[in-house]
Formats: C-alpha cells, structure tokens, sequence
C-alpha cells in the first residue's frame, strides 16, 4: 500500500484527520506557499456561527520570490495566539469535552515557533496525543508536482475546494441555532465527541480521495 501524501495544516479539517487516521501519510515538505488555504488557517464553529481562524504570515516582499511553506515565519507582532485560545475558549467552554483536553493544547497558543510548518506539526501531534494515536513524521525529500511512488491527497489543504463526502453528523455545540456544520477543524470534533471521536475518524468515509 502506497503512503499518502498530504500537507500539515492548522489543526487540520476532520476529512484530513480522518485521512492521518486511516491512512500512511508522509508530509509534504518541499512546496511554495499559497494563500488561502488550510496551511494558515482552520474553521470552528461560534455563536455566530462557522469562523475563520486565521494564522498572519510575515511577507518577505516581492524581490524574495515565492516562499517555501516550511521557511514561512508567523507574524508574531499581532497577538494571534491568544485571540485564538480566547475565540476557542468561548465558542467551545459549554462542550462536553473542551475541560478535559483544555490543558493538553493551551501550550500551543503561549509558546512562539519559529516557522508556521513546525508549529502546524505540533498542532497535529498534540491532536495525536488527545487522541491516543501516534502520529507520522516522514516528509518528502524533494518535491514532485505529480508523485510516482505516494497517493496525491494534497488538494486537502485548498480551503475553497468543496469536497464531495458524507459526514455523518454529531452534536455540536451550536447545532441548534446553526445546523450540523461539517467538515470542521479537527478541535470541533474532538470538544464535542471526545473519547468517540477517535471512532468517528476511523468510520468516515474516504470517497472524497478518489474523486
């Protein structure tokens, strides 16, 4: 069985968690950064409904060229951090789960890191550790814009492709108000679902990785 390939995103969406689970993934190291993806940026759901969690991005300038994802450095002059943890905090607190995991990724948000593709990494190992699962750590040495050897699931990190998948819904903490919102930042399912979530992931389905 080939290993899949797939990019390390901000506390990734539950179909790319689903993926890490199920599958043998390898991480892409060695592509240009783009805007507007899920590499600096993760959806919760608030009382206002879906919200963008948004990781600023410190621009070199054009006569640097296109950067590399693992060299790109997060602007740590906006106080992101926190106002994540605090957004987290309020939109999750009355989640059956956010207590039990809350000091299991608070760290995250009070630590600097020193490049955005090491601090996505530590969001999805801490995941790992939430869940109980160890987490692999194989990156590309090269980049190949169509993989011979992996199978090509880094069109999971392109925050405007609508994926064709079910989702099986679960209780969310504002699904009375707002309805089942799929297809979340992993953190949604885990405050809500907690120890099942680990279930949930093995039994969604993949469809969308043949599409």
């Amino acid at each position: 069985m080939s290993k899949t390939l797939i990019h390390p995103a901000y506390f990734p969406s539950i179909a790319t968690f689903a993926v890490i689970i199920q599958k043998d993934v390898i991480w892409e190291v060695h592509d240009n950064f783009q805007k507007q993806t899920y590499r600096n940026r993760c959806y919760v759901c608030t009382d206002q409904g879906k919200h963008m969690l948004n990781i600023p991005i410190r621009h070199l300038g054009v006569e640097h060229g296109r950067q590399k994802y693992n060299e790109v450095i997060p602007d740590n002059s906006y106080p992101w951090q926190k106002i994540h943890w605090k957004t987290l905090q309020t939109a999750y607190r009355t989640s059956p789960f956010f207590e039990f995991y809350e000091d299991d990724l608070e760290f995250i948000f009070e630590e600097e890191h020193s490049t955005l593709f090491d601090f996505n990494m530590k969001t999805i190992m801490a995941i790992g550790d939430c869940l109980g699962v160890q987490i692999p750590i194989q990156k590309t040495e090269t980049f190949e814009k169509k993989p011979s050897q992996y199978a090509d699931a880094r069109f999971l990190v392109e925050a405007k492709q609508v994926l064709t998948m079910n989702m099986n819904p679960y209780p969310q903490v504002f699904g009375e108000r707002h309805g089942f919102i799929p297809n979340l930042s992993i953190l949604d399912l885990l405050f809500n679902e907690g120890t099942n979530a680990l279930t949930y992931l093995k039994n969604q389905s993949l469809d969308f990785l043949n599409v």
